[in-house]
């Protein structure tokens, strides 16, 4: 489906949906963390977490409805995109959806397709890239889904996050004729994991948390800052990561999505906005101590100013917004119990 052309940033800001972002914002106020502290301060923040999600839900049930349409030339839907987007649980909403629309589904998560990580290089901090397309079997990826979409039954791997292996015995998986598959993966879109696969069978699946909010001093947040957040909130909840380290691991991530991920974005179907614009206050309540303490450390350490700037930056937003102490006025089906737990999904396949 094309070459990994660099998009800029320039051509990002024009497309459409962007631009619908950011008029949605300002209607409601949240386009400023000033806007988003008036509304939890003098009500209407429920109002904007309600349109969020109905927003995010509709732009999936748009895409599940394209699927159906399409499903005499369709047998493959794919959803990708940067880290911490909110790929799993974008990918469980459209499997409810499509299968609420009677459609039949399996799903392989690409998460499980990873090298060993004894296997993978450390860096000079003992940290591991494991964000790059060169981390997963992209020939198993390959042979398993083509063998699918054959009818053919094939082994697919799981992968242990606590060991960082492989387990010894593998899944039997068979697409049954009529069923439809669903891939989801940060990777992918890339070339090499549907080789073979014709492209018009193809429907293509992009989230990105598009943030259109602006600071104190009226810059736009970068959206690869609010995926920063979330994953500091998910890996230190859920992962045993520290923000430390997830910060200064962030660099990767930075590269990888820069070179084999957002260049996607022009070549999809479909792109779903997952930013929520009442997260940042969210954020405050679990990493705020901890990001003051990552700033501390980066600022005394060689070779970290790509973390330092990053957890600087993401410091400044956490001051200016004030806190939601109380969170359980999230409710369990919004993307954002992907991170802080609790979602109505978990578990789900």
């Amino acid at each position: 489906m094309g070459t990994e052309r660099r998009v800029t940033w320039e051509e990002l800001y024009e497309m459409e949906i962007v631009r619908q972002a950011r008029r949605w914002n300002v209607v409601r106020d949240v386009d400023t963390i000033e806007g988003i502290n008036r509304r939890m301060r003098y009500g209407g923040y429920r109002g904007v977490i309600r349109d969020a999600d109905n927003a995010y839900d509709a732009t999936i049930w748009q895409a599940a409805g394209a699927i159906a349409q399409a499903r005499d030339r369709v047998r493959l839907a794919i959803v990708a995109g940067p880290s911490s987007s909110g790929k799993t649980t974008t990918t469980l909403k459209l499997c409810r959806a499509l299968r609420t629309m009677g459609l039949d589904l399996r799903l392989l998560a690409l998460d499980n397709y990873f090298w060993n990580l004894s296997d993978q290089p450390q860096d000079e901090f003992g940290d591991y890239n494991f964000e790059t397309p060169d981390a997963l079997d992209r020939a198993l990826i390959n042979r398993n889904i083509r063998e699918l979409l054959e009818g053919r039954e094939t082994v697919t791997p799981v992968y242990n996050f606590k060991t960082g292996r492989r387990e010894a015995e593998g899944v039997p998986m068979r697409l049954e004729p009529g069923r439809l598959l669903v891939v989801e993966g940060l990777h992918a879109f890339h070339g090499e994991m549907t080789e073979g696969v014709p492209p018009e069978s193809q429907f293509r699946i992009y989230i990105e948390a598009i943030c259109q909010l602006k600071d104190g001093g009226g810059d736009f947040v970068p959206w690869t800052d609010i995926r920063l957040l979330r994953r500091m909130v998910r890996d230190n909840l859920h992962r045993n990561y520290t923000p430390l380290r997830t910060v200064g691991h962030w660099h990767y991530v930075r590269a990888a999505e820069k070179a084999h991920i957002v260049p996607f974005i022009r070549e999809t179907d479909v792109v779903v906005n997952g930013y929520l614009p009442y997260e940042l206050p969210v954020h405050k309540k679990y990493l705020y101590g901890s990001l003051k303490e990552a700033v501390g450390h980066f600022g005394n350490a060689d070779g970290r100013e790509d973390a330092l700037r990053r957890a600087t930056r993401c410091l400044r937003y956490l001051e200016e917004v004030d806190a939601l102490e109380d969170d359980s006025v999230i409710p369990p089906t919004s993307l954002l119990r992907e991170f802080i737990g609790g979602s109505a999904y978990e578990g789900e396949a």
